[in-house]
């Protein structure tokens, strides 16, 4: 059964969506406007800004009282899992990946509790064989030793792997350096490397599930 590393967010969920609706719910419980929405969005910087950053400056941003900035991380964290929904068609392709033989295995960079809070809230934690977080293994994509870790957490051989994922760096770099072909969600994004170039790449989880099984389907017996 070979195995399938999958990336969590943006790839089997729309993180910057939940982001986008819980900024602008934040932003007008706070009496903000559409702008005051978007300002967060932008300092959000797509989930990459480190949360107490992005905290702190919004508690300044929204003048918040002292009591308020103090439990502002643990909203933010928070929020962005409230909003998340999971597209039926992201649990349609695991299904179809599991039924050619994959084993789907998640790959993710973040804090565990916050993670796994997200994988459970959503129900991926009953679509996946598993997953690895770098704060719990103490190494981050696109190290390649990680993905060498969760290929022996899934208990299935790296040889074969495949990768699918939406970060350039941590996701496509990672895999080519732990010697994986992979799948780049572009995101409507051009590709922001010139070291190299994605071989494969799609618009949705969806597709790029069925570009895996056919690549696999194309290979020659014996190899």
């Amino acid at each position: 059964m070979p195995l399938l590393l999958v990336d969590l967010d943006n790839t089997l969920i729309d993180r910057s969506g939940a982001f986008r609706r819980f900024a602008r719910e934040f932003a007008a419980a706070c009496g903000g406007t559409a702008a005051d929405a978007q300002w967060l969005v932008d300092a959000d910087r797509d989930g990459l800004e480190q949360r107490e950053r992005v905290a702190a400056r919004a508690g300044a941003h929204f003048g918040l009282a002292a009591d308020r900035q103090a439990g502002l991380l643990t909203e933010l964290r928070a929020g962005v899992v409230r909003h998340i929904v999971l597209d039926n068609a992201v649990i349609g392709a695991l299904h179809a990946a599991r039924a050619a033989g994959w084993t789907p295995f998640v790959i993710t960079n973040g804090t565990v509790h916050q993670q796994e809070r997200k994988l459970r809230h959503c129900g991926l934690d009953r679509e996946v064989a598993g997953w690895v977080i770098s704060e719990g293994a103490g190494m981050r994509k696109p190290d390649p030793a990680i993905f060498r870790l969760a290929a022996a957490r899934a208990g299935q051989p790296l040889d074969g792997a495949w990768m699918i994922g939406d970060s350039a760096e941590a996701d496509i770099g990672g895999a080519r350096s732990a010697g994986l072909p992979a799948v780049w969600l572009h995101r409507g994004q051009p590709w922001p490397l010139t070291a190299f170039r994605p071989r494969h790449t799609a618009g949705s989880f969806p597709a790029a599930v069925s570009i895996v099984l056919a690549a696999s389907a194309a290979r020659p017996a014996g190899r």
